[in-house]
């Protein structure tokens, strides 16, 4: 799998719409995209504090914020480029989350709640395992704008929905 270049339109139309976020113009698009990393990466790096100290406490005080994601129209993180970013810069809304996003931030909040109990419960290599994991899974969409949980949610849950790639689905003659 190649991963996502900000400098090819296409790509980044592809990833985001995996995501939830269609119906976006090119420019607009271009303009929120480095945002749209924005709440994975503040959770990545949450999450990775919280599994290095192997803290309970630390991974679970992030899970209202990954269920706020999981229910509200954005990602409470979403609101530092909202409120203190965009303002400044006069660039476009982070676009309302579609069920893919938000079911990347349900699962997310699972996941998060599993490393947390794990830790408390005394079974580190577990949530180790567990933490790690969810931090790897969040670096995808920071770094490559590839989200895992919203490639689940489209490809199994939503199969029509999934953008086509050339050529899938043909048989060569």
């Amino acid at each position: 799998m190649r991963f996502a270049s900000c400098a090819d339109p296409a790509r980044r139309r592809r990833l985001a719409e995996m995501q939830g976020f269609t119906g976006l113009d090119d420019r607009t698009l271009a303009q929120v995209d480095p945002w749209l990393r924005l709440a994975p990466a503040i959770c990545m790096a949450w999450a990775g504090v919280g599994t290095a100290l192997g803290s309970a406490l630390v991974l679970a005080a992030l899970i209202p914020f990954a269920a706020g994601g999981a229910i509200g129209p954005r990602h409470p993180f979403d609101y530092v480029y909202e409120l203190g970013v965009r303002p400044r810069l006069g660039t476009p809304q982070i676009p309302r989350y579609g069920a893919p996003r938000r079911f990347a931030c349900a699962l997310a909040s699972v996941w998060l709640a599993a490393a947390a109990a794990a830790f408390h419960l005394g079974a580190a290599t577990l949530g180790t395992l567990l933490g790690a994991s969810l931090v790897l899974a969040a670096a995808f969409p920071t770094f490559a704008g590839f989200c895992i949980p919203s490639w689940i949610y489209t490809r199994l849950l939503h199969p029509q929905a999934a953008p086509a790639r050339r050529g899938e689905g043909t048989v060569a003659p």
